[in-house]
């Protein structure tokens, strides 16, 4: 078999172009006996690290390289009509040196020569042109393009110039064998020509897009995907005229019969190349330390200092753990690292901007006692192992959640503090997704969008954090399966599905991933813009950057951080108390109180319903219980909560399988409650190092049967040689096995549970504040605010609708005067059509002369280029203008308003102060309005919803309460405690309705109805339907009984029955 490589290959990080998974390549360049392969995805580098290791891994010779972008003229021209065209180059690195050299061409291309696509320029080529080699591309090379163009004296002097960038040795002549393009035949032979004439050499390649032949159709499936061009279009880019799979060498031998060197020069490319990139050496960013000292004496210092800032006195206990954790940091290497998380922490706490800290750090001592974290580990009997140990090969990850609405400064600050080119934020790959992809994959075909709806409906979602694939799907969802095998349009769409499945669709900003450099990250990585939000951001996903010797730092925004914040900050305003979130008491009895009683709605990892009925049931006494139904409220853990539950109440249950467990499980009543009662059980009892715990933590989360198989058996081999009996070990395996899979480790559940009383505390002891700064945090999401406004009504705090002398731009709250209870007002930003600026303008007006005494008042103190007619009507229909005048009066006399707001403004732009200056004896007269029927309950109620997005006065469904009672309806927010196809009867208002055909040519609708306690859909079949097609319409209060469907995963009515209740 001929010798070839392959040196023009593009996998499925070259954006729905490619479809070659790095997996499938390798593996296919393995089958074939290929010895070196290489990748060149368009101008990325996205995939480079995987496919290094994995080829490494192989046996095989990894090739990096891109198909770079090359401008016409300069990369950093951006002229409409001329630089939207640009040429192709393939660049490969030959070397270290070269690989370093291409990160900083993908990166200056993505950063500075960015239009439409990622330019570079023969310039910068030139400046980083040491240890790579260039071939000179595909059909939209440059020199190839003067070829068709019947330039051939243009393209030799082109050679030249490569020549000259690059070295005459180091650049080649590609040909490829796609002859059924026109032209490419006559490409080759003048290449081959040019080769002898200009010392170029000739270097055979495919322009791999997929792996196999067969990967055809679904590769132009993808380019329509990307093109939002259907396959039926005979205009769209299209590459199914060509065999662009990983060919044999044989048969490209065969496809070049009289250029065999265009086959050997593949071969002399490959073996030049040499590439070692020194995988996991960790770099740290520069923190600068006073001089004469260490990092790690610094950080002794630090934590010696912060014993007698935390309160604490130096016991043995503390100062032997203290020795231990910072002879193991050193030992390690990381002190850098504690010191700059210390230091960003540090600067969120100067900004007074909430953090905590989530998984295993909070059983480290040291990370207590310089400020990283909030919990002291030693009253926890959290162990620092979990985090840190001589065993573990990885490095610390320390998660920084801080106030979601804050997050970013820290981030900045970060920047300022490293240096913008050290710091950029981690990038992410989005998945061509089950059920996605089957929608796209109909689109593409030409089917109608029903059926890929359809389709798609019968996949099932994942869970506990793992997608549904296709596969599993087919293999769980007989009703899916059936289809698939019974009618043949589903069955096509599934089967191409399947090969787009799981292929990058596009890259994006990690969510919490940040990385500092020691200096420019593009000595490490190559770095772009996110597409979507213009931060610059990795090509690396978060495991390629820790490869690339980086440390990953979480900053991790949350929002009951915010919400507790903003809390605080109302406390200080109406009582001029200043709360320490850190130091609260942890056995209020209020808090627990409340959380027994079960209002738990707007706290931290307590709400919803499920774990409601375990506090009511359960009544917390102790930090202990919140941290334990935080980490076992989930499944697996969940069977144990009634135990847990019982033994609380009830002490004489308390027992242990072994008396040694007694240390381990003493805070939780001798019940498993975290992964670390797992791994302390088995280093303790078993004999197990820490590395072997936590080789059992994994092999029991990944389910794999052989392996849990073979902990199993190891397990109970060590318990029983440490003195166990073979039955006991058996019925503790039992207890373990749900705990290593889905158990919070102990610490996150410390952090987590104290963030969770935290909320709990301020909602009790300061509920309007707290309340309202939940309804400022979710004020986006009109369905959970109306939630929360049920939740203020039962706790007897009534949320009015703006007013434009109370309202601030968030909801606001209004304080009762003794003996007067508090209430909370939207804010003026809540209103549709009413900008910040008017906002901003009303608030300054009110702000500065006072409240608005009069509609009068009103009108000549806000002023604003964009006060207008529509914002005016806004405010005046959702309420905000009740104090000055009656909604429909002030609609009716609209522009007399509005003129007078204009007049008035003139007036004062002349140095006048109102327009009735001149005329003293008038002063006094208001805007006369002209009389209007007032408007009806109905039509406030309208506006309200149209204008805020919920009804807020009153629901209309108010007035109908009784007659639902009467038929015995269930309320909305209790449907999730049903079972599913359970008959049900609900009642509510009518919000929204959506008609769709069906296949068979029906109408049928989805209903969004509505009722004081939430929101379902119900869907209405054709045969529903056509009973009583008049009663489906927004605003009618009906009384719906049907099946109870959770399909989708969200509860949904499947209407049997519809009655207007009038």
């Amino acid at each position: 078999m001929a010798k070839f490589t392959h040196l023009h290959v593009h996998s499925h990080y070259s954006l729905l172009d490619g479809l070659a998974k790095i997996d499938e390549l390798v593996a296919r360049a393995a089958e074939l006996g290929m010895n070196s392969l290489a990748l060149t995805d368009h101008g990325n580098l996205c995939g480079a690290i995987e496919f290094y290791k994995k080829a490494k891994k192989q046996g095989i010779n990894p090739i990096l390289g891109a198909e770079m972008y090359i401008a016409r003229e300069k990369m950093t021209d951006k002229r409409p009509g001329i630089d939207d065209t640009r040429y192709h180059l393939t660049v490969l690195a030959a070397n270290n040196q070269g690989y370093k050299n291409l990160i900083k061409l993908v990166t200056k291309a993505h950063l500075d020569g960015f239009y439409y696509k990622p330019r570079v320029d023969k310039e910068l080529l030139r400046e980083h042109s040491g240890g790579l080699i260039a071939l000179s591309g595909c059909f939209a090379g440059e020199i190839p393009r003067a070829i068709r163009n019947k330039k051939v004296e243009l393209a030799e002097r082109l050679i030249h110039d490569y020549q000259d960038i690059f070295g005459k040795e180091n650049f080649y002549l590609e040909v490829a064998p796609h002859f059924n393009y026109p032209d490419q035949r006559m490409i080759n032979e003048e290449l081959a020509n040019l080769s002898p004439k200009t010392g170029a050499k000739l270097v055979a390649t495919n322009d791999i897009h997929y792996v196999r032949p067969e990967d055809a159709g679904a590769q132009d499936i993808l380019v329509s995907v990307q093109t939002g061009a259907r396959l039926e279009n005979e205009d769209r880019l299209t590459m199914k005229d060509a065999n662009l799979s990983l060919r044999s060498g044989k048969e490209m031998s065969e496809l070049f019969p009289d250029h065999p060197e265009a086959i050997e020069h593949t071969e002399e490319i490959a073996s030049r190349v040499n590439i070692e990139i020194p995988l996991g050496n960790w770099t740290f960013p520069e923190f600068k330390i006073p001089p004469g000292t260490t990092t790690d004496g610094e950080l002794r210092r630090m934590t010696l200092e912060g014993i007698q800032k935390r309160g604490l006195e130096k016991t043995k206990e503390i100062e032997e753990r203290t020795e231990y954790e910072l002879g193991i940091i050193r030992e390690k290497g990381f002190a850098p690292y504690f010191l700059v998380v210390a230091d960003l922490i540090d600067q969120a706490h100067r900004k007074n901007i909430l953090t905590t800290i989530r998984g295993s750090v909070a059983g480290s001592l040291v990370t207590y006692l310089i400020g990283i974290t909030n919990i002291n580990p030693l009253e926890y009997k959290l162990p620092f192992e979990r985090f840190l140990n001589r065993e573990r090969p990885l490095p610390p990850d320390i998660d920084m959640d801080f106030a979601d609405n804050r997050r970013d400064e820290i981030i900045q600050y970060a920047r300022e503090k490293y240096g913008e080119d050290k710091v950029a934020q981690i990038g992410t790959f989005g998945t061509m997704m089950a059920r996605a992809v089957v929608r796209d994959v109909t689109r593409a075909l030409s089917y109608p969008y029903l059926l890929g709806d359809r389709i798609a409906k019968l996949i099932p979602l994942g869970s506990q954090g793992f997608p549904m694939t296709i596969d599993q799907a087919l293999a769980t969802t007989p009703e899916l399966k059936q289809t698939y095998d019974a009618e043949p349009e589903i069955k096509r769409i599934i089967d191409e599905a399947k090969k787009l499945e799981g292929c990058v669709r596009h890259i994006s900003v990690h969510a919490a991933g940040v990385v500092i450099g020691p200096e420019a990250l593009q000595e490490y990585v190559p770095l772009q813009y996110d597409p979507k939000g213009g931060k610059i951001i990795t090509q690396y996903d978060m495991h390629a950057v820790e490869d690339a010797g980086l440390l990953k730092f979480d900053f991790l925004g949350i929002r009951n951080l915010s919400i507790l914040s903003d809390a605080i900050r109302l406390v200080k305003k109406y009582h001029d108390i200043d709360i320490d979130i850190e130091k609260i008491p942890l056995d209020d009895k209020k808090t627990f109180s409340m959380l027994a009683h079960g209002e738990t709605m707007g706290l931290f990892q307590l709400g919803g319903s499920g774990m409601t009925k375990y506090l009511r049931e359960l009544k917390p006494t102790s930090i202990h219980d919140i941290n334990a139904m935080v980490a076992l409220y989930r499944p697996g853990p969940i069977e144990s909560i009634p135990e847990y539950i019982r033994r609380k109440h009830n002490p004489s249950l308390i027992q242990y399988l072994d008396p040694r467990m007694k240390d381990i499980l003493s805070q939780s009543y001798g019940v498993i409650t975290y992964q670390d009662d797992v791994l302390l059980t088995a280093i303790n009892l078993a004999g197990y190092s820490w590395a072997e715990a936590d080789k059992l933590r994994k092999a029991i989360g990944k389910k794999i049967p052989a392996e849990m198989q073979a902990q199993k058996e190891k397990l109970i081999k060590g318990l029983v040689s440490n003195g166990m009996s073979e039955p006991k070990s058996e019925t503790l395996w039992k207890l373990i096995e749900p705990f290593a899979a889905y158990g919070f480790n102990k610490s996150h559940g410390a952090s987590y549970g104290r963030v969770a009383y935290q909320t709990a505390y301020m909602k009790a002891n300061f509920p309007a504040e707290y309340m309202t700064a939940v309804l400022t945090a979710d004020s986006g999401d009109m369905e959970k605010v109306a939630e929360i406004i049920t939740e203020c009504q039962r706790m007897n705090i009534p949320v009015l609708p703006p007013d434009v002398n109370e309202s601030l731009a968030q909801f606001t709250l209004i304080k009762g005067a003794p003996g007067d209870g508090d209430k909370i007002r939207f804010g003026l930003e809540s209103v549709k059509n009413v900008g910040t600026n008017i906002v901003e303008a009303i608030i300054q007006a009110r702000g500065s002369e006072g409240k608005f005494s009069s509609l009068t008042d009103f009108a000549e103190k806000v002023k604003h280029k964009d006060f207008n007619k529509k914002s005016f009507e806004s405010l005046v229909k959702c309420g905000a203008l009740d104090g000055l005048g009656e909604r429909n009066q002030l609609i009716g006399n609209l522009e007399l308003i509005l003129e007078y707001n204009r007049d008035s403004q003139k007036i004062k732009s002349t140095g006048q102060n109102s327009l009735f200056s001149l005329t003293p004896e008038v002063y006094t007269y208001s805007i006369r309005l002209r009389n209007v029927e007032p408007a009806t309950k109905r039509e406030r109620l309208t506006w309200e919803k149209e204008l805020l997005g919920l009804y807020v006065t009153e629901h209309p469904i108010q007035e109908y309460i009784e007659k639902l009672k009467a038929n015995h309806v269930l309320p909305l927010k209790d449907l999730v405690l049903e079972t599913s196809n359970r008959f049900v009867s609900v009642g509510g208002v009518v919000s929204n309705v959506q008609k769709i055909i069906t296949k068979s040519g029906e109408p049928m609708l989805f209903v969004k109805l509505e009722d004081l306690t939430s929101r379902i859909e119900v869907l209405v079949f054709p045969k529903i339907l056509a009973k009583n097609p008049t009663i489906w319409q927004e605003e009618k209060v009906i009384l719906v009984k049907g099946r109870l469907s959770d399909k989708d995963g969200m509860p949904k009515i499947l209407c049997e029955e519809a009655i207007e209740i009038s």
